[in-house]
């Protein structure tokens, strides 16, 4: 058996969305924080996510984490999330899946009934509560970074969907949330295609017109992610389909994504803090999220969420990569 590299894995799903978490065969990524890593790993080292998420050893909604030394003293591991659309700041159903690994294979120190893990992430530390019985991960709490409403009520021309209503927020990465009545398609698989369709048109307009940017990091910019809510959404219970550049659905109900969803709710005076918000994904997963606190990010108001949710082991593997094989970062479809 030849191989140029090797690759270990742990694979896992959360609510149905998975994560591939790289434990071995990357070294250390160079930089000084996660966010530097996470910069020369994509000048760099792209090529090992693209090996990783593509076809034939990805497919088109893949997902993972590459796991890193810490840069600061307060976290136990660094991560970098990888997908298929690249490699982002922040991934909440990532870290649930993180979490669980760190916890079903040892990696950190196991304490029952909670087990603290403080994640090193390019967008801040992430602080996880894990759920462990007989030394099983049963739900994943995280503590993600600041959310905050970038806009309300905007518009942007979406091209054949005509002149779209959304609100932007961040809860890790940035949302364009918009009401799928609004464009006239029903909440269902069967609509699976006109759903994504709108939602890459809105995305693309909102990019062109309004492109949004974190206030303290430029580095983190730009909508790759579209929550589209369905009829009789509300503040106490949200489903919704995410639609995700280049063009695919979240299976989970998205972590960052429940994040910026209930900084939006409490913008609007709808969701105060303390209460539970549940978010239901395309596939009837759900988190439950809550907000913990108020704060300000870049002068804005911002808000501190939590989200709850599970996650899965579902295999370990060592990816292997032939010098001859034709597709040596794979290939998309």
């Amino acid at each position: 058996m030849r191989s140029s590299r090797v690759l270990h894995a742990v694979d896992s799903h959360t609510e149905g969305m998975p994560t591939r978490v790289i434990t071995g065969g990357v070294g250390v990524i160079p930089g000084a924080t996660m966010s530097e890593r996470r910069r020369n790993f994509l000048n760099d080292l792209d090529h090992i996510r693209r090996l990783l998420v593509n076809e034939p050893r990805g497919h088109p909604a893949m997902s993972g984490a590459i796991l890193q030394p810490p840069t600061r003293a307060d976290a136990d591991w660094g991560v970098l999330y990888i997908e298929v659309s690249g490699c982002l700041p922040m991934c909440g159903h990532g870290t649930i899946g993180v979490a669980t690994v760190l916890v079903e294979t040892g990696m950190v120190e196991v304490r029952e009934p909670v087990t603290t893990v403080r994640l090193d992430t390019p967008a801040g530390l992430v602080t996880v509560d894990v759920r462990v019985d007989q030394g099983a991960a049963r739900s994943v709490t995280l503590r993600n970074v600041p959310s905050f409403a970038v806009g309300l009520d905007r518009k942007v021309d979406a091209g054949p969907w005509g002149e779209v209503a959304y609100d932007m927020a961040f809860g890790g990465n940035f949302y364009a949330i918009a009401e799928l009545a609004d464009l006239g398609i029903p909440f269902e698989r069967a609509a699976k295609n006109r759903i994504m369709e709108a939602g890459l048109a809105v995305m693309a307009a909102v990019n062109e017109a309004d492109p949004p940017v974190h206030p303290e990091n430029p580095e983190i910019s730009g909508c790759r992610h579209v929550y589209l809510a369905a009829p009789g959404s509300t503040a106490e219970h949200s489903r919704h389909a995410m639609v995700i550049h280049p063009g695919w659905f979240d299976r989970s109900p998205c972590g960052t994504g429940t994040s910026a969803r209930m900084a939006q709710l409490h913008a609007r005076g709808l969701l105060p803090i303390g209460a539970d918000f549940r978010n239901e994904s395309f596939i009837g997963t759900r988190f439950i999220g809550r907000l913990t606190e108020e704060t300000t990010v870049g002068g804005r108001p911002a808000v501190v969420p939590t989200v709850t949710g599970r996650a899965w082991i579902t295999g370990t593997a060592q990816y292997l990569l032939d010098p001859d094989d034709p597709f040596p970062e794979g290939f998309e479809l």
